[in-house]
């Protein structure tokens, strides 16, 4: 018996003191998701791409804004948001203390404003994806001022650019009623 006791008091402390020290974490650990809006361009990758649907992108063309919202009661920490961001505004962070008293503290949310089409003047894109896309194009070697003279194509909504090109485009005959809306 004394020497089974004597064997305990040798061993020590076999596991951690968690709540009273830290815990420590391998550095590989997917943790909670470090979100920072300034980095973030709204292009709604991480929301495709996330499996469990904690990340939502809505779009109100009446206030002209795009909202991004995480909500971390959802997230099942597998690191998607993480790989497909492309200026690596979402990170995962070695946190995993994620207990709250309030619910509304697990979700995070961020607006964008939108750029209206320069035709038809409705809101269709958010401005900081198309600073991304310039800021893209004299990064690999076009003068700044050349970038500059193609952003009213960046400005332009899909529908308008698939209008102005079926009607521009020579030897193609439209239907009757395209036609006409050319010729107004």
């Amino acid at each position: 018996m004394f020497k089974l006791l004597k064997t305990i008091l040798n061993v020590g402390d076999t596991t951690v003191k968690y709540p009273f020290k830290p815990y420590e974490v391998c550095p590989d650990f997917r943790g909670k998701p470090e979100y920072h809006a300034e980095q973030c361009i709204a292009c709604a990758a991480c929301t495709m791409a996330c499996p469990a649907n904690a990340l939502t992108m809505s779009t109100d063309t009446a206030t002209g804004e795009r909202k991004w919202l995480l909500f971390l009661g959802r997230c099942i920490f597998c690191g998607r948001c993480e790989e497909v961001c492309p200026t690596k505004a979402i990170r995962l962070s070695e946190d995993f203390e994620l207990a709250v008293f309030n619910k509304q503290d697990l979700f995070q949310e961020a607006v964008f404003q939108l750029t209206d089409c320069q035709v038809c003047h409705r809101p269709f894109a958010p401005r900081k994806s198309i600073d991304y896309a310039i800021a893209l194009l004299i990064q690999s070697g076009l003068s700044a001022e050349e970038a500059q003279t193609m952003r009213p194509l960046f400005e332009t909504c899909p529908d308008c650019k698939r209008k102005h090109n079926s009607i521009s485009a020579p030897g193609v005959t439209l239907g009757q009623h395209l036609n006409q809306e050319a010729a107004k």
